[in-house]
């Protein structure tokens, strides 16, 4: 039986900052065509989701009291 963890070692924000790294590393390797901008596409995508867990956790964004 596989053990799982518990616990998150890194953020949903660590995560997908390191996968749009590896994949802007990934796609800069690879000729331009249609699976090198797929790989940038998912990396923009990744960058941007990144930034978007920031904006929405900032303090100027909490609930009303």
């Amino acid at each position: 039986m596989i053990k799982r963890r518990r616990f998150r070692n890194t953020t949903l924000e660590e995560v997908l900052a390191d996968q749009a790294q590896r994949l802007a590393r990934e796609a800069q390797g690879i000729p331009p065509g249609y699976k090198r901008q797929r790989l940038v596409r998912k990396a923009r995508q990744a960058e941007t989701a990144s930034h978007m867990i920031d904006w929405i956790m900032s303090p100027g964004l909490q609930p009303l009291k």
